[in-house]
């Protein structure tokens, strides 16, 4: 009976612990989503990557860096240096650039 008992009570302490480790992996999950968060330029359009979903881009968006992408392509830098974005550029939310690689819809 003993056995029993003790059976039980590591198979409850096993499924706790399997419990606390899938909500790690989604919040690793959540954070790879907001790394991809950008806005980029696309077939002549700005284009904004939200959560996974892809929209055209509707107002400017401010960075955490202070750089300010425009509906037209264009990105004022915190130290007032303007580019204009070209088709595959893009802009991550915390203000990095970077050139797209194949383009997915």
């Amino acid at each position: 009976m003993k056995y029993v008992i003790i059976f039980f009570a590591l198979f409850a302490l096993n499924t706790t612990v399997n419990a606390q480790t899938k909500t790690k992996k989604q919040t690793t999950h959540q954070m790879k989503h907001a790394k991809e968060d950008c806005v980029m330029m696309k077939d002549g359009s700005m284009m904004m990557m939200k959560n996974g979903k892809m929209m055209e881009m509707e107002n400017d968006v401010t960075m955490k860096n202070g750089t300010v992408c425009m509906k037209d392509g264009t990105c004022k830098m915190k130290n007032g240096k303007t580019m204009m974005m070209k088709n595959g550029d893009k802009c991550y939310m915390d203000g990095r650039m970077s050139k797209m690689g194949k383009m997915k819809m």
